[in-house]
């Protein structure tokens, strides 16, 4: 991307009415906006226009918005993508994640968090870290985990966790960094949109800890960050 040009974004609904109020409002936040009606105008948008990022709806005609994701990993292509769906589609949230996906705004949402969302993806990206939510494999000093067969080592054994635990890491290892809050957490990895439920992120933080060796007062790898949420701090590489 030329440091001097807009991001290019592409936006992909079948709904016109969202497409034609969100598009300007996307061109006025700072992006040069194309629009594809579904996936598979969108595939063409992408390998003909190179966009820096995709914004698409999940549920479409002809090719959906999980199968755009994997028809662009599959072919190698990075370019990141923000899925929108609609709350309560957490099978679908976790799927797509797991597919390459690099993040996950619930319909109806705000446009300024879009934006924010886009624009925290594209940070990523210029820090070099947006082929990690792809990579099959992350190692972080120490620590392994192969996220096809779902298994973790650390410091050469095996170690054992619950199927949310090990989902969560691989979402934290995939987003090093970058502060999660636990909301954002509960709605990306377990569908659930109110406050409520987030002791049952500290909980699964806990068994990352205790599983990982890490001190919550000097952590290698999970950090909290004081009436902010967590983070990933350990450098990631793939393979």
């Amino acid at each position: 991307m030329d440091s001097e040009a807009l991001p290019r974004l592409l936006l992909v609904d079948d709904e016109s009415s969202i497409t034609d109020s969100l598009a300007p409002f996307l061109s006025r936040s700072g992006f040069e906006v194309r629009v594809a009606a579904d996936g598979a105008q969108a595939l063409d948008e992408v390998a003909r226009w190179h966009p820096d990022i995709v914004v698409s709806d999940v549920v479409m005609p002809r090719v959906d918005g999980r199968e755009v994701i994997r028809r662009l990993r599959a072919g190698g292509v990075t370019t990141p993508a923000i899925l929108l769906t609609h709350v309560g589609e957490s099978g679908e949230r976790s799927a797509a994640l797991e597919e390459g996906a690099d993040d996950y705004l619930n319909k109806p949402f705000d446009p300024q968090e879009l934006v924010a969302r886009v624009r925290a993806v594209l940070r990523r990206v210029a820090a070099g870290a947006a082929p990690l939510v792809s990579s099959q494999v992350l190692r972080a000093d120490g620590i392994r985990i192969d996220r096809p067969a779902r298994r973790l080592w650390r410091d050469g054994a095996e170690v054992t966790l619950t199927p949310k635990a090990f989902q969560l890491l691989e979402y934290l290892m995939a987003r090093p960094g970058e502060v999660h809050t636990r909301e954002r957490l509960l709605s990306a990895l377990w569908g659930f949109d109110f406050a409520a439920h987030t002791r049952a992120v500290d909980h699964r933080v806990a068994e990352l800890r205790a599983a990982l060796g890490d001190d919550a007062t000097d952590p290698r790898y999970i950090e909290t960050v004081p009436g902010a949420g967590y983070r990933f701090r350990a450098e990631v590489s793939r393979g």
